[in-house]
């Protein structure tokens, strides 16, 4: 069995991350979605171990410690931060892990783990990403300012990533992210196996320019 991959999801508040996850689980299993661990208090309806891991501050710090965690970070006074066995065990399991981080979470993941995968989602256009926020109308006219404020610096970090992918609709953007989980499955390193298993000789750079 193949061990899964950890694909990063990342961009602006606005951008629609939640709506195209949602699309892109529906009908998989293949999927694992990582949920993070806080410190803070569960509100009204969220439930331990599918909103959040809830966690008091002392078992936080012990993970911190034992370098338990991919990546964390204090907003607000309390902790976020994915533990690192859950996505082993997913991806030991076969299953492709989604992260829905933060940049600065990603950049932490990616130095520990290089090969992870990073995928930034970003707006049709910076008209759009503000037509979304207003819309939405969770937020005061001053929080959408601020959040548009932190979009443009997230968006100049998109250079960072491996893919770039624009939700101009929903279903474009579960595709493009599909076919990039799929490219990713095809590397050579993922599959030369197949050929050790049937005792084939592994071509090589020289063997193939040869011909």
């Amino acid at each position: 069995m193949q061990r899964g991959k950890t694909f990063i999801i990342s961009g602006p508040s606005g951008v629609g991350k939640s709506t195209v996850l949602h699309e892109l689980f529906q009908g998989r299993d293949d999927l694992y979605f990582s949920v993070s661990a806080t410190t803070r208090s569960p509100r009204e309806g969220e439930v331990d171990g599918v909103h959040y891991h809830f966690l008091s501050a002392a078992r936080f710090r012990e993970l911190i410690e034992a370098d338990a965690l991919l990546e964390y970070a204090e907003y607000v006074g309390s902790f976020y931060g994915t533990p690192k066995k859950l996505v082993d065990r997913a991806m030991d399991e076969g299953k492709d892990v989604i992260l829905d981080i933060e940049v600065q979470g990603a950049l932490q993941v990616a130095a520990k783990r290089p090969e992870t995968v990073r995928i930034f989602i970003a707006p049709p256009s910076w008209q759009e990403l503000e037509r979304r926020l207003v819309e939405r109308g969770t937020d005061s006219p001053d929080k959408v300012q601020k959040r548009l404020l932190r979009a443009r610096t997230e968006l100049q970090t998109a250079g960072v990533y491996d893919y770039f992918v624009i939700n101009d609709t929903v279903e474009n953007a579960v595709r493009e992210i599909n076919a990039i989980m799929l490219a990713e499955h095809c590397k050579p390193a993922d599959r030369m196996d197949i050929l050790n298993e049937s005792g084939a000789e592994t071509p090589t750079r020289t063997s193939l320019s040869s011909r």
